[in-house]
């Protein structure tokens, strides 16, 4: 896949426009608006007790159990099946159908199968992970788009975490419905031009809580996206 559609991270030095004061007020205004969007789309309460949740993302399918860190990933192109626990990095991979049994190969699998979970599921939960340890948010400015609404855009960068640390990202949130509209992925910090700026609409209502998938003329984002509470977990250990 290429660069620009990975999810994610910057380490870098923020840059304060005037006084440390001012700033904190800034950051205190994004986590606002984090705060409200994150309302309008259900409740952190409400995601944190969203148990599975199932979508494909261009020629993959992502299996993922929120609650064990569990995740099945299908790769028909390559006839790859990879099964992994994201937080511990164990797990087994498939080719072809047949066990890899080359511990080599096989933890190679992982770590590619982890980096596909977090660039994948980003452009599926990104608006829940926005307070996640180690993310940086800045409130930017006010702002009109040509449609009319008036947006809060919001820079999104990270510190220490992360598979790619030269990037950053622009959220512009609607004001009235608190939530995304669009994003635009800059791959370098002081890049002054987008690399993409997409839509980041067609929110719907998945279990309890609001995901933005299906995104009408995109070829790249989240796809057939279900929410389940009861689910066969035997799909993260068998073929």
């Amino acid at each position: 896949m290429k660069t620009i559609y990975k999810a994610a991270v910057l380490i870098f030095t923020v840059l304060f426009s005037s006084t440390a004061v001012f700033a904190q007020t800034k950051d205190e205004k994004a986590n606002l608006i984090v705060q409200e969007m994150l309302t309008a789309m259900g409740g952190i309460k409400n995601y944190n007790a969203t148990h599975f949740i199932q979508w494909d993302f261009v020629n993959r399918k992502i299996f993922w159990d929120k609650w064990t860190g569990d995740v099945r990933i299908e790769n028909p192109a390559a006839k790859q099946v990879v099964l992994l626990n994201i937080n511990t990095l164990k797990g087994k991979a498939y080719e072809n159908g047949l066990l890899v049994n080359d511990d080599t190969k096989t933890q190679e699998l992982l770590v590619k199968a982890k980096n596909w979970w977090i660039n994948d599921s980003y452009w599926l939960v990104m608006p829940w992970k926005l307070q996640d340890p180690g993310v940086q948010l800045k409130y930017i400015k006010t702002d009109q788009l040509p449609d009319g609404k008036t947006i809060d855009i919001l820079q999104l960068t990270f510190n220490a975490v992360g598979v790619t640390p030269e990037n950053k990202y622009w959220l512009y949130v609607d004001k009235k419905e608190h939530l995304i509209t669009q994003w635009a992925y800059y791959k370098n910090f002081n890049d002054t031009e987008p690399k993409f700026l997409k839509p980041w609409n067609n929110y719907q209502k998945t279990g309890t809580i609001l995901l933005s998938f299906d995104r009408p003329n995109e070829d790249v984002g989240p796809k057939n996206v279900i929410v389940k509470s009861n689910f066969d977990a035997s799909i993260f250990t068998e073929l």
